[in-house]
């Protein structure tokens, strides 16, 4: 019997019990993909991060990503959580410490930044490794508002129509005409890929004028065992392409924030940096704190 040391966090908040649970699973080295999957399922989080030792010695880890029904090459609040797991554990959590550690996960080297501070929760932000792209066709409106149990005039706003992106993990990106539209969605449990051109579908409204987020948004992924996550990094990753291709930002870096998670009752912060150079996207950040919520042993 193999014991393991694992830690629990709720990943895009400042508080216990909001934000998005992440298992972060230490000393994973010996496992197969079967029992890493296995244990997902166990933990029934929307993802669960195993660190196991790096390729590269400079780097603080090598990591996989699962949900409780598949392998993800990249997802962010799993990188977020981790790092900061990983340098907590590393550096303490007494005295106010900044530090740089690189993740390996399968869609490249992640860079990320990491602020310990004792007074408050612990801050992260990473550089995305793959810039977003399309990642298909566009869902028709029709198709969309069909998908989600909404009317067709609930889907778009601005110059915003659905479109598919990808950052690592391609997304249906559906615009709403409103916040009430967002919280009356409800999507079909039962073939959204086959709808959306995607399993994972994120759904989005521009907030109030004065909201301290600039979108709401709700993420699905039922066929891959997620029917609704709190907060999507890879998502915002994902968005940033939406924002250059609609948003008519001009060049330079712009910070545009999204709240998910309401609807479940954990309100999560995703903070969304995009870089726009000569009208194109070209750079983005994602950040947030968490905090750590329970640590044990698994055996296998």
């Amino acid at each position: 019997m193999t014991e393991l040391r694992y830690a629990t966090y709720d990943v895009f908040t400042d508080t216990r019990f909001a934000g998005n649970p992440l298992a972060v699973v230490f000393g994973a080295d010996a496992l197969s993909d079967a029992q890493m999957q296995t244990i997902a399922r166990e933990f029934n989080l929307s993802e669960t991060i195993f660190v196991r030792a790096p390729q590269n010695a400079q780097h603080a880890a090598s990591v996989r990503i699962f949900t409780p029904t598949k392998e993800l090459p990249f997802a962010g609040h799993p990188t977020i959580g981790c790092a900061i797991a990983l340098a907590e554990q590393r550096h303490g959590r007494n005295q106010p410490s900044d530090q740089i550690l690189v993740l390996e996960e399968k869609i490249g080297p992640v860079r990320c930044g990491v602020s310990l501070d004792p007074e408050q929760a612990t801050f992260a932000e990473f550089s995305v490794p793959k810039l977003s792209e399309p990642a298909g066709p566009d869902p028709s409106i029709e198709a969309a508002a069909n998908a989600l149990g909404l009317n067709e005039d609930d889907i778009g706003f601005g110059r915003y129509r659905p479109a598919l992106f990808s950052a690592g993990v391609p997304f249906a990106m559906i615009p709403l005409a409103s916040t009430d539209a967002l919280v009356r969605a409800k999507p079909s449990m039962q073939s959204l890929s086959a709808t959306l051109g995607s399993t994972e579908v994120f759904l989005f409204a521009r907030a109030d004028r004065d909201a301290a987020y600039s979108f709401n948004a709700r993420m699905f992924a039922p066929e891959i065992g997620i029917v609704e996550d709190p907060a999507t990094g890879s998502a915002a990753a994902a968005f940033a392409g939406m924002l250059a291709r609609f948003e008519d930002l001009p060049d330079g870096w712009h910070t545009l924030p999204i709240l998910q998670g309401v609807e479940m009752g954990r309100p999560s912060l995703i903070g969304l940096e995009v870089q726009i150079e000569a009208g194109k996207l070209a750079g983005a950040r994602i950040a947030g704190k968490a905090v750590k919520v329970s640590e044990g042993a698994l055996f296998c």
